[in-house]
């Protein structure tokens, strides 16, 4: 499930235009000469010889930074300071001072300056203040442009499901992700579960710390042990030098076993081992290394099941099953299903160029009444084949993969095989006149819209509203055109 990403407004005008710079200093050959530098050097350059305009423009104007005298007349550089922090908390001051006022200067720093230069100086001295300060910033923006990807990408609001079920799943993460439980979630293939594994390490205090996957099914039982313990140097052949396990690598932070339930008995007694002691050996050494790592499991078979069949060990399932999670399939969430589809149609009819903005109603049924085997995957796969191959502002049922319209046919077939009891011109009436009002409902009594979407005009939508009986629809379409005409 995607979730989106936009960087925030304010940060984006900050670094994609040039840098603003106020200078406020009451001689005027000092200010100019400053100024000249600084436009120069292609910075966006204001100046003012007083105090009081200095304040005036700091409190009305954003500026990446203030270059400002210390001693001014009437008003002094101390206050400009202060009335940045108060009007543009980021903005950062650089202060000139006299050799006598270094004191104030580093009192300055010390109420939020950012740094000084004494008299006299050179120009090229403070050139470098200030193209450090702004390469700061650009690493300041781009830190926080990556937090704010990670953070937008695990946030529980963007994971997309409005479903009671998926609301009861969220609550659950939320309440879990900052402890140090083990977690084990289930489900399906292709719900979802990997995306909720992320969330719960994101919002837990581990989220700077690594964040290690391993992938039980697609390893061997040889290769799998090695991977999770690591190994000596000559500990089989092919082993040339000593290599750490994904248990050390995620030390401090979350280990992500997926698929847990293909493990073989041996790896199950080992890793009962360190969910126990926090302890283990590499293969073919004799070292204990201990390890804090937070364990998240998930898999899609029934372990309770797969007990029984003595083919899991139990001791290890409830060490694993401490706060189970599980992910029901989205066929049984049908109410997800468009929302899901929305959030992939913008997804993909970005990285596709293609101006997409949504799902005709007749797709729509299509979709909500689709099983979905392959759940949100196959759902995820069935909107970027419609995207692409998508000629309309709306997806059409045409534009759906084969198994779906497959299965949508079966499903008419067997619809029409039950109600022949009509005449066909009555049943094609009383269909065509469910789907118009469907259409009008879902574009929220918008004509134009529920037209464009239904693939006719609008005066012939309001043809049809009329020989078909649906008065309500055809008085508001006439209250619409008397209002154009009026």
């Amino acid at each position: 499930m995607p979730l989106a990403y936009c960087p925030s407004p304010v940060l984006l005008i900050i670094m994609i235009s040039q840098p603003k710079i106020l200078i406020v200093d009451d001689e005027p050959l000092m200010r100019i000469s400053i100024a000249d530098a600084l436009i120069a050097e292609g910075y966006d350059v204001k100046g003012v010889e007083s105090g009081r305009d200095g304040i005036y423009l700091t409190s009305k104007n954003s500026y990446d930074i203030i270059i400002t005298d210390l001693k001014l007349p009437e008003v002094d550089g101390i206050e400009i300071l202060k009335t940045s922090l108060k009007y543009s908390p980021k903005t950062k001051v650089i202060m000139i001072t006299a050799y006598g006022s270094v004191d104030t200067a580093v009192q300055a720093m010390k109420q939020g300056a950012y740094d000084y230069i004494t008299k006299p100086f050179s120009m090229e001295e403070l050139l470098i203040i200030v193209r450090h300060l702004i390469e700061f910033r650009e690493l300041e923006y781009e830190n926080l442009q990556l937090r704010e990807k990670i953070d937008e990408k695990y946030a529980f609001e963007g994971i997309v499901g409005h479903s009671a079920k998926m609301q009861e799943v969220l609550e659950k993460v939320k309440i879990v992700a900052d402890t140090a439980s083990t977690v084990l979630i289930t489900g399906e293939s292709g719900t979802g579960k990997e995306l909720i594994a992320n969330a719960i390490h994101y919002h837990s205090s581990r989220k700077d710390n690594p964040f290690i996957k391993v992938s039980c099914a697609a390893l061997p039982e040889t290769l799998l042990e090695a991977e999770l313990f690591g190994y000596e140097k000559g500990a089989f052949t092919g082993a040339l030098k000593q290599k750490k396990g994904r248990f050390e690598l995620a030390n401090s932070g979350t280990l992500f076993l997926d698929e847990i339930g293909e493990i073989s008995p041996t790896i199950q007694v080992k890793l009962l081992r360190v969910l126990q002691e926090r302890q283990f050996e590499r293969l073919g050494g004799t070292e204990t290394l201990n390890v804090d790592v937070r364990i998240i499991c998930a898999t899609q078979r029934d372990l309770k099941k797969e007990i029984k069949q003595g083919v899991f060990r139990e001791d290890l399932y409830y060490r694993l099953n401490v706060v189970p999670i599980h992910i029901l399939p989205l066929r049984e969430r049908e109410e997800d299903i468009v929302l899901i589809a929305n959030s992939f149609i913008k997804k993909f009819s970005t990285q596709n160029n293609k101006e997409i903005e949504g799902i005709s109603p007749e797709a729509r049924d299509m979709l909500t009444n689709y099983p979905f085997p392959g759940n949100v995957r196959e759902l995820e796969h069935a909107i970027e084949r419609a995207v692409i191959l998508g000629n309309n502002k709306y997806i059409q049922p045409l534009d759906m993969p084969e198994d779906i319209l497959n299965f949508y046919k079966g499903g008419l077939k067997a619809s029409i095989k039950a109600s022949c009891s009509e005449s066909l011109s009555r049943a094609i009436e009383c269909f065509e006149k469910e789907y118009i009002s469907k259409a009008i409902e879902e574009a929220k009594g918008n004509k134009t819209v529920a037209a464009e979407r239904l693939g006719i005009s609008r005066k012939t939508l309001w043809e049809k509203c009329k020989n078909l009986g649906l008065k309500k629809q055809q008085k508001e379409e006439t209250e619409d055109i008397n209002k154009e005409r009026a």
